[in-house]
């Protein structure tokens, strides 16, 4: 297959990897915004979208690490990226299908990895990168996220506990409206550049460009494929996010979604890629947890953390079946 197609064919599943994204992780910004009706689904998923995209502009820092952080781009060739591609999204759209948030950056992670080992082997991996880079920041992030979320919804009880709860869920619900616009940028600046990271790799793997340097177009393409991902909106995923796991007020969605993005602005500002369905769905348990641990659902929330321990592997298994597939073609 000549090498101008197969780089074709990355740019367009990266791409759809990021519509799929968009609408797969919608939830993530939206979601207790809707179920405690501060906005309505319209609403919501247009600001989320708009958001998304100004988001995705603000820095390359995440592409560069998953670009070159999980193997040297020099050392990959295209089969290798769009078996890695298609392996996460056939487990996103699997996902999605059954209503489960799972992680995108997992899927992703786990399908590069898993389709560079059948085609050359584990020893290429870059083993150093991969965990202090990306796995290091995957599992840790959830984890301040729950803690932040149980500070802050602990400091707002602490701040109104007298307050009449008419009165915190009116102010409230305005300002939830700010906390669920700053997730949406957050999601925007750190999920949208993993596919910029994957297209300049193919486009360093080919020779176009000499450098990892993420080029304009890629960042205005991937930013505009996340926004619209995102205006189809991903209505399963949003059910379970914003109902499922705790029974939602406006002051908890507001807890939930400013320390998720919080967290998640950091890791974009040091390039460090992270899940944000991950970091959203540990805020809402820490915040839940404030009220008591009964609070939480906890049946719920243990099938999403199956599907987390889940994705990565079974994508990298799905990504290696596809390599052997592309290979023998």
């Amino acid at each position: 297959m000549p090498d101008f197609l197969l780089i074709a064919i990355v740019i367009i599943l990266a791409l759809a990897f990021d519509f799929i994204n968009g609408f797969h992780d919608t939830a993530n910004a939206i979601a207790t915004s809707v179920s405690t009706r501060v906005l309505t689904p319209a609403k919501a998923i247009f600001m989320a979208a708009v958001l998304n995209f100004v988001g995705a502009l603000v820095s390359t820092k995440v592409a560069h690490t998953i670009g070159s952080g999980i193997v040297s781009p020099h050392l990959i060739n295209n089969k290798v990226l769009i078996a890695g591609l298609a392996g996460a999204i056939i487990w996103n759209l699997f996902t999605w299908y059954y209503g489960l948030p799972s992680s995108s950056s997992h899927a992703l992670i786990g399908g590069v990895a898993g389709a560079v080992v059948a085609s050359q082997g584990i020893s290429v991996l870059n083993g150093r990168g991969l965990v202090e880079q990306i796995f290091i920041p995957l599992i840790g992030s959830p984890i301040i996220g729950f803690i932040i979320a149980f500070i802050v919804m602990r400091l707002i009880f602490f701040l109104v506990g007298n307050v009449a709860p008419r009165i915190v869920n009116r102010y409230f619900s305005k300002l939830q409206i700010v906390s669920a616009a700053f997730m949406a940028f957050s999601h925007g600046s750190n999920d949208a550049q993993k596919s910029m990271g994957i297209i300049t790799a193919a486009l360093v793997s080919a020779g176009i460009i000499k450098e990892f340097h993420v080029p304009l177009w890629v960042v205005i393409a991937c930013a505009t494929a996340m926004a619209l991902g995102t205006s189809v909106g991903g209505w399963r995923i949003i059910k379970t996010m914003g109902s499922r796991i705790i029974k939602l007020e406006p002051v908890h969605g507001f807890a939930a979604e400013t320390s998720a993005a919080l967290v998640i602005i950091g890791a974009s500002f040091f390039g460090k890629p992270v899940s944000t369905t991950h970091v959203i769905s540990s805020a809402i348990m820490g915040v839940g947890a404030t009220k008591r641990m009964s609070a939480v659902r906890w049946t719920v929330a243990r099938n999403i953390v199956n599907a987390w321990v889940l994705t990565a592997p079974l994508s990298a298994v799905v990504a290696g079946v596809v390599f052997f597939l592309i290979d023998l073609l």
